[in-house]
């Protein structure tokens, strides 16, 4: 497994770790100080809005878990992978694309996401 194969696993960790020290000391090791997320339902600048938006998703979806859904595809600067959340073992509900940008030391500085399946609004 290469780094940025090892970068990715553990971006999905920190979307799987309800434990709050634990959750922030992850994303302290991996994201860049300035780093940002966006999606097409949030933006988060900075460490704290990264981890409160993880939190926010695990109270909308308690009990999920997110899984990488294929290889990882990187160069330069850039990697994507799709991924998915649902129940431990069921039928994933969302399923989403994310862009990262690495930056120089190799850790996460943008990252871009999409979504390409998300549940029907009640």
């Amino acid at each position: 497994m290469n780094h940025v194969d090892q970068l990715v696993a553990r971006y999905i960790a920190t979307w799987n770790e309800t434990d709050p020290v634990a959750r922030r000391a992850a994303i302290e090791q991996i994201w860049a100080e300035d780093g940002a997320y966006t999606d097409p339902i949030a933006v988060a600048e900075g460490l704290e809005a990264i981890d409160a938006t993880i939190a926010a998703v695990q109270g909308q979806f308690p009990g999920f878990v997110f899984t990488l859904a294929g290889p990882v595809d990187a160069h330069h600067d850039i990697a994507r992978f799709t991924w998915e959340l649902g129940p431990a073992g069921g039928e994933s509900l969302v399923v989403g694309f994310d862009v990262a940008v690495l930056t120089e030391d190799g850790r996460i500085s943008r990252v871009h996401g999409f979504l390409d399946k998300v549940p029907a609004q009640a």
